[in-house]
């Protein structure tokens, strides 16, 4: 058995723009955003031919309803895949469409693969938060132990993270209106064009006039979360959500949105095979647990982790996508470990972009490969906090 470790290498990585709940894609199907991306990911290395992938890996973060049925499998069918080309569905929560990444690249570094797609899909308009029928296990109710903290909604972890960091509203309302500020700075100047794969949305609506249906087409291509019009007095003025006494807002909390990425990894000899030009080379992955009452700090241990694994410090990081699910945990892992805010998602994050769950791995993870591209910039880092308690590190070398 062969047990040498090959290099792994992305040739393409693109998105769907992010759109906000019951917006752009309120009428837009999580599997047809899907096929979407797939076709789209083939379409950007028009050398490699559709048959020589041999699975599609799809993370997903409440695979039910729209996006249930094995929703990877769905979407390669969609996206008019050969029959031949299969495809499973994973569910890490947040981290979903990292996870898939690191997947493929695990077979393919081990030889059993040459050609995946990695990505995710989610829908937050049509499946709610937690799905539809979940019920929860009764000993999250019972006692003081961490089986109760599964039950905090994600918002009270937030607060308890504020409250253990002292982080200030004041803090976590700054670093929400900087998100808007950075991410409406990227659209107009067109930082998410390479990313983004436009899509056209069709709606129906009955022409009383003539008595017919009648037909619209948009072109769907900037994500539609950031607020031009955000302001610290604007964000002041919002009320806590979770706790009455809190500092947790719909202003510095994260954006529920749909939407969908993939990225195609490839061995070396898949490279040469289909004259293909990596855009960067997968390093490695980690994943941590943590309290699941403070699941927002989860990439203080995740990061450490997969850098001890690399040899690469954190000073390497040229840019670090750390996903803003709360100002609050943000800002709690930037000051425990002493991570430069000037790299932390320089074109925005989850406050003004939106966080489509098990998607956001895959987009995250595009925006940052792109990002680094356009800023000659070398290693490229994406991470996040998980419910439940848990934290995702991947990093990326750019190559061209």
């Amino acid at each position: 058995m062969n047990t040498t470790i090959r290099d792994v290498y992305i040739v393409s990585a693109v998105r769907t723009p992010v759109g906000k709940i019951r917006g752009a894609f309120s009428h837009t199907r999580p599997d047809d955003l899907l096929a979407h991306v797939l076709r789209a990911s083939l379409a950007s290395v028009p050398s490699l031919d559709v048959n020589a992938v041999e699975d599609v890996i799809i993370g997903c973060a409440m695979p039910e309803g729209e996006q249930g049925m094995n929703v990877a499998r769905i979407g390669v069918l969609l996206a008019d895949f050969p029959d031949h080309v299969p495809a499973v569905t994973v569910n890490r929560f947040c981290s979903s469409g990292l996870q898939t990444i690191s997947m493929a690249a695990d077979q393919i570094a081990l030889g059993k693969a040459e050609v995946l797609i990695a990505g995710g899909t989610e829908s937050m308009t049509m499946i709610p938060m937690g799905g539809y029928s979940y019920r929860a296990n009764p000993a999250f109710f019972e006692g003081d132990g961490h089986h109760e903290a599964i039950a905090y909604g994600m918002g009270i972890t937030a607060e308890n993270v504020a409250h253990a960091w002292k982080i200030t509203r004041e803090a976590q309302d700054q670093f929400a209106y900087e998100s808007h500020q950075k991410a409406i700075q990227a659209i107009d100047a067109g930082a998410f064009k390479a990313e983004i794969t436009p899509y056209e949305i069709q709606r129906y609506f009955p022409n009383l006039a003539t008595d017919r249906i009648q037909e619209t087409k948009k072109q769907f291509s900037t994500d539609e979360g950031p607020r031009r019009d955000t302001s610290m007095e604007k964000l002041a003025t919002l009320k806590p959500v979770f706790d009455a006494k809190g500092t947790v807002t719909a202003g510095n909390s994260s954006q529920m949105s749909d939407g969908a990425g993939a990225l195609i990894l490839v061995s070396e000899a898949a490279l040469k095979r289909f004259n293909l030009k990596p855009l960067a080379r997968f390093v490695d992955f980690a994943v941590a647990g943590v309290p699941p009452a403070i699941m927002g700090i989860g990439p203080k241990e995740a990061i450490p982790k997969v850098l001890k694994r690399t040899g690469l410090s954190l000073n390497q990081m040229d840019w670090i996508e750390l996903n803003e699910a709360f100002a609050a945990q943000s800002l709690a892992v930037i000051k425990d470990l002493e991570i430069d805010p000037s790299k932390v998602n320089p074109h925005g994050g989850a406050i003004a972009l939106g966080h489509p769950l098990g998607a956001t791995g895959a987009i995250r993870s595009a925006t940052a490969i792109h990002g680094c591209l356009a800023g000659n910039k070398k290693y490229a880092m994406v991470t996040m906090c998980i419910g439940t308690g848990m934290g995702a590190a991947g990093i990326f070398e750019i190559l061209r």
